[in-house]
């Protein structure tokens, strides 16, 4: 899949420049040790893990108390421990910076505009604070939030880090029900969300959401309604038990921000599954764990330096935002984004990095795609010349998308593709800003994370297919799901196919150069004939073609065995006939493999996807096998499933 020649090579003045090289240097000086190239420094930093954190930990200026352990029993997976003496605030570390530089920089859909300091961040951060004390919250008690991705979110999220409450979020455009599989396994004590938000060109209120979720959380004591469409004051007036939030905080005045260190191990976020195969799983991410993973990957892989403009497009229901608020620990500034980014055009995010002047631009692969063939030429219509980094996640980057990123956006820029998720609140692996970017992969494996690729009987495989593993604990492990006392369900997730090891469920292979290729969920892998095969391979070949604007394959059982149907989504104007049948058939057999070639392929006017945008496989392939759907809500347009229901193509 990689091509002849790289799509891009750091030039040696990045390389001196990029934080990577100086913590290289620094490994070397701390062990006595020569690093000739990234995987020496990595082999290291997961044969000498405690030393490896102990040098992230200083190297990026971690506030607290490390102690005097750095892991216990870490040959134990789950049942390690990293940090158990030390002690810590999570806000603390992202606030560590003050004075009237820009913090936070929002624009929504409807092109307002806000732009917060970092004194003001800290003040909000504060008067949110003495109010969640007010209304005696404490720590282990629960936020949840239903919200924009806004600047009162992040610093409500900071609040309450700040006294060791457990915030969880989603974004408003889940259903009621959506929202209650999540929240009310969680019991929050305070409930957060908008008055509206903008989508598409159109204000949607929510006030009768809110008011249906409130009344079956028995658990909230206040429910706070933050202004966006300047209803805020009427919506609160109609639901019971809340306020506006503006008016909540009036009597608290700014003051300096107290913050209790807590254990590393002490609960920060509750983050959920899709919950496109049942309720989705309530995953507890740690304080500790989630900050020095998050400090390490966006120092050290994403490069982030003091003062840099760091963005990711991403609602408060994906991970993405999580992982986008620690930037605030590097003295990075957030551009936040809420609204379609193809709102009124798909030029809206590329006009925000040109104003704002964005180092860092963060997006989807489905986005970059859906550039692409929407004919847009950033490279011609936009300044990016302050972009260092485009990063892409959420599902595979094909290396037609690869290549349009260099070709249509950007000749010089590191293109960062990175794959990890909800379950490690970050990533297994990601970019290497001091190494090449070859088509179709991504750069390497995370440092301290001994990620591989192992065959179905356990053994590790190079330049074959299998299953993404990580043979060694690291700090982002979950702390376990919660009302899961015995643990039963999180070892079953992770740590049932192989023992003692995190089995990911992605589909995964090594490359010559020492990347990787995320061919898709392990869950959805097909299998013809008995040999898996991956999804991503598939979509690789059949979304260049410019008559289809995106596909979605699953196996389905015939015949006592599984055949390949592929479902395709035409462009405007496009009839699937014979000649188009073969064509998408020789494409997938001369790019892919015979076996890849699919047995049926149908037309569908819509692809049914997560609210973050991940196509959604499985729950098409028990539509197609007349199996229920369990939890619809976490569709974005359930609706879509119809479409799938008692085809009659394939029927035989």
């Amino acid at each position: 899949m990689a091509a002849d020649a790289p799509l891009w090579i750091p030039t040696q003045d990045q390389v001196d420049a990029a934080p990577m090289t100086a913590f290289m240097k620094a490994a070397a000086a701390k062990t006595g040790l020569s690093f000739a190239s990234y995987a020496e420094l990595h082999r290291w930093s997961i044969d000498d893990r405690e030393a490896f954190w102990d040098l992230v930990w200083d190297f990026c200026a971690i506030v607290g108390d490390k102690g005097e352990r750095a892991l216990v029993d870490g040959e134990k997976m789950p049942g390690a421990t990293f940090y158990p003496d030390a002690t810590l605030n999570f806000t603390e570390n992202l606030l560590k910076k003050t004075g009237s530089g820009q913090a936070i920089v929002f624009r929504g859909e409807d092109k307002v505009e806000r732009r917060l300091s970092w004194n003001e961040l800290n003040a909000l951060t504060s008067r949110l604070q003495q109010l969640f004390l007010s209304l005696k919250v404490k720590k282990g008690d629960r936020i949840a939030a239903m919200m924009p991705n806004m600047p009162e979110t992040v610093a409500a999220m900071l609040a309450a880090a700040s006294i060791g409450a457990v915030w969880s979020s989603c974004s408003p455009d889940f259903g009621e029900q959506g929202v209650l599989d999540r929240f009310g396994q969680i019991e929050p004590v305070v409930f957060i969300a908008p008055d509206g938000y903008w989508y598409n060109g159109k204000a949607i209120e929510v006030a009768d959401k809110v008011a249906a979720v409130a009344a079956k959380l028995p658990s909230v004591r206040k429910i706070l309604i933050v202004d966006y469409l300047g209803t805020s004051a009427d919506v609160a007036a109609t639901i019971d038990r809340a306020d506006a939030l503006e008016e909540t905080l009036s009597p608290f005045a700014a003051r300096p921000l107290s913050f209790e260190r807590l254990p590393f191990a002490h609960p920060l976020y509750i983050l959920f599954s899709s919950g496109t195969t049942g309720i989705p799983k309530c995953i507890v991410h740690s304080a500790g764990g989630t900050l020095i993973q998050h400090v390490k990957e966006q120092r050290l892989h994403a490069g982030l330096l003091d003062g840099d403009r760091f963005f990711y497009f991403t609602t408060c229901g994906w991970m993405m935002w999580n992982w986008l608020v620690s930037g605030l620990a590097s003295g990075a500034t957030l551009l936040l984004y809420d609204g379609s980014p193809f709102y009124p055009d798909g030029n809206a995010l590329f006009d925000f990095a040109d104003a704002e002047k964005m180092t860092y631009f963060g997006t989807s692969a489905k986005f970059i795609d859906s550039v692409r063939k929407a004919g847009l030429e950033p490279i011609r219509s936009h300044d990016l010349s302050t972009v260092r980094t485009i990063s892409s996640t959420g599902s595979p980057l094909s290396p037609e998308d690869f290549r349009f990123v260099y070709d249509g956006i950007k000749k010089d820029v590191h293109l960062a593709s990175i794959s990890g998720g909800t379950d490690i609140v970050s990533c297994f692996v990601l970019g290497v800003p001091t190494e090449p970017v070859w088509t179709g992969e991504i750069q390497g494996p995370g440092l301290g994370l001994a990620v591989d690729v192992w065959d179905d009987d356990g053994r590790p495989v190079r330049q074959e297919k299998g299953e993404l593993v990580c043979a060694k604990a690291f700090p982002a492990m979950p702390i376990g799901f919660w009302n899961d006392p015995e643990g039963k369900k999180y070892k079953a997730a992770y740590f049932e196919r192989f023992d003692n090891v995190w089995c990911h469920g992605d589909f995964a292979e090594w490359t010559a150069h020492g990347g990787l290729i995320i061919h898709g969920r392990s869950d959805a892998t097909l299998n013809p004939g008995g040999v898996r095969i991956g999804t991503a391979e598939i979509y690789n070949q059949v979304e260049q073609m410019p008559e289809i604007l995106e596909a979605l394959c699953i196996g389905q059982d015939f015949d006592n065995d599984v055949r390949v149907v592929l479902f395709v989504r035409l462009a405007a104007g496009v009839q699937l006939d014979a000649d188009l049948e073969k064509r998408i058939r020789a494409k997938i057999r001369t790019g892919a493999s015979p076996r890849h070639v699919p047995a049926k392929i149908v037309a569908v006017t819509d692809i049914p996807r997560t609210k973050s945008g991940k196509i959604t496989e499985l729950a098409v392939r028990d539509v197609v096998h007349g199996r229920a759907i369990k939890n619809k809500e976490a569709l974005a347009n359930p609706e879509a499933l119809e479409l799938f229901k008692n085809l009659p193509q394939l029927a035989d």
